[in-house]
């Protein structure tokens, strides 16, 4: 796989009681490296009308991913299967406890692309908001087959 990329993102969340829920997709530039058995990607992205980026770091491997936001928001996210891990997620209107449980990770890879699905469960301050799926599509920058 080649350093520049293009980075598909699509989430989905599924809300407890009757709140929207929607898929959300990016595409967007990024750059990929290997080091250690791990593919790491950097890209930004733009949260709102601000215009103010927001660079995103993912490590990808067989059995885990974390993505690290930095901007707008700040946040270290870790998904591992079977664990809850909590952090802190950062907004221009204050922080929020979260809580990530993976239920399920599949990854993917070959010479032209990664794939990583991620299932979990997310609780904001102790407390079950939503059931979401993380979808990360990883390829070649430019010339692609879809």
């Amino acid at each position: 796989m080649e350093k520049e990329v293009l980075v598909h993102i699509r989430g989905l969340q599924m809300m407890d009681e009757t709140g929207d829920s929607g898929p959300i997709e990016i595409v967007v530039p990024g750059e990929h490296y290997f080091r250690n058995g791990s593919h790491y990607l950097k890209y930004e992205e733009i949260l709102d009308e601000t215009q103010q980026p927001t660079t995103n770091y993912v490590k990808m491997s067989g059995d885990s991913m974390e993505v690290r936001k930095k901007g707008l928001v700040n946040v270290h996210m870790v998904f591992e299967r079977g664990k809850k891990n909590m952090t802190f997620y950062s907004t221009p209107f204050g922080t929020i406890q979260m809580g990530i449980s993976a239920t399920e990770l599949k990854f993917n890879e070959s010479d032209k692309d990664l794939d990583m699905q991620v299932s979990y469960a997310l609780d904001f301050n102790d407390e079950h908001v939503a059931d979401c799926h993380l979808g990360i599509f990883v390829e070649r920058a430019g010339g692609a087959e879809a």
